[in-house]
């Protein structure tokens, strides 16, 4: 029995059937849909330049195919674990050997009077991206509130589509979180060059409207942005609660063990939901990564027949935005040193990440040989000299 509609459960359900295993598989989707790949959504999908049907992970003929029971549009409201059954919100019960849990996350809500206005939006499923792309159709202005990823990402969707831009970020620099001041510096200059104008250090204070639909966003400075669409991007959280109401041990996600088993041993978790042990950086961590559902289910599927398999992958991650291509091997958590690798104004550079004289991450920018060299020497806790590290013309590959 899976729960969840993305990349994790369609992973899960073709090791399964892969690994030989015949017997009666189901899959719980909240939404209406088959699972979609859900990257796309601020980008391609919601320019409008990439179709519905593309987005789907597999046909509709792969689930009869493998002989999967599909339950969408239906939410699991209570796992009863004693019995080994997962009911749904239509009061239907679904039996279980094994469970995994890959319900993924929710938006984080923004605590600001006004967010409930017309054309305020959340960025999360097809349908939030539906909604926001028949409201913005005739939008002026657009205001995304967050410089993460997704803020970002939906900026410049918007920037390509003419609309006038503003970001507000409470923080000093966008993607603060993920990555260093020269990268975010870098991130930000490339939005000005579009349009796109960024506010930093900037808090939300209210969403006013007009009629029941939003006309400006006012920070906490008495600052006034007018707004048509407003796109909330103030980061996720695990959609944990099917877990916690279960008695499932949580923490930030649901606490997994190093093979995605959970503290009912007849329960796993795998990806965003997920909070598990990393080998490589000693620690426990809760990953936003398709790569990382990907993964972490496949190693789910393993264990549950019975083929002992730790998850230990390093982790990666990915941003398009314009014609840039962020890719970041690794996480920078805790770094010392930063070494510029090639030249920001040449729009094809690296950031490699030290701590202690290790190699712990890179970003990299336009730059696909680097992030391929670095995934070896991180993951073989290389220690490279800072001086060869920076000069492009030695590859990284000969540096592990």
């Amino acid at each position: 029995m899976i729960v969840g509609g993305g990349q994790a459960a369609v992973q899960a359900v073709d090791v399964l059937r892969r690994k030989g295993f015949k017997g009666e598989l189901s899959l719980v989707g909240e939404e209406p849909t088959l699972p979609y790949q859900r990257p796309p959504l601020s980008k391609k999908y919601l320019s409008g330049a990439l179709e519905r049907e593309r987005l789907a992970i597999r046909p509709e003929t792969y689930y009869a195919g493998h002989a999967v029971k599909t339950w969408l549009g239906r939410r699991a409201v209570q796992i009863e674990r004693a019995a080994q059954r997962l009911r749904l919100d239509d009061g239907s019960t679904l039996p279980y050997d094994a469970l995994l849990l890959a319900t993924g996350s929710l938006p984080r809500p923004l605590p600001a009077p006004g967010v409930e206005l017309a054309g305020v939006h959340f960025l999360r499923t097809m349908a939030d991206a539906d909604r926001i792309r028949a409201q913005w159709a005739d939008a002026r202005n657009v205001v995304v509130i967050g410089g993460g990823y997704i803020g970002l990402e939906t900026a410049a969707t918007a920037r390509g589509l003419g609309k006038e831009v503003t970001v507000i970020e409470m923080a000093d620099r966008v993607m603060n979180r993920v990555t260093s001041p020269e990268l975010s510096a870098f991130y930000e200059a490339e939005h000005a060059r579009h349009g796109v104008r960024i506010v930093n250090n900037e808090k939300v204070q209210e969403l006013r409207g007009d009629a029941g639909r939003v006309r400006s966003v006012i920070t906490a400075s008495g600052a006034e942005h007018p707004a048509d669409v407003v796109i909330v991007g103030v980061g996720v959280l695990p959609a944990d609660q099917l877990a916690r109401e279960a008695g499932l041990a949580c923490d930030n996600g649901i606490l997994s063990d190093e093979h995605c088993r959970t503290s009912d041993p007849n329960i796993y978790a795998a990806g965003d939901c997920a909070n598990h042990p990393n080998r490589h950086y000693g620690r426990r961590m809760r990953l936003e990564s398709v790569d990382n559902a990907f993964e972490q289910a496949g190693t789910a599927a393993l264990n549950i027949l019975g083929d002992v398999t730790p998850h230990d992958k390093l982790p990666w991650f990915w941003s398009d935005q314009y014609d840039l291509k962020l890719v970041i091997v690794g996480v920078c958590t805790g770094y010392d040193t930063a070494v510029l690798r090639g030249s920001p104004a040449q729009r094809s550079f690296s950031v490699c990440y030290l701590r202690d004289g290790e190699f712990i991450a890179i970003d990299t920018v336009n730059a696909p040989k680097d992030q391929i060299a670095a995934r070896k020497l991180i993951g073989a806790h290389g220690r490279p000299d800072s001086a060869r590290l920076a000069d492009p013309s030695v590859a990284l590959k000969d540096l592990a």
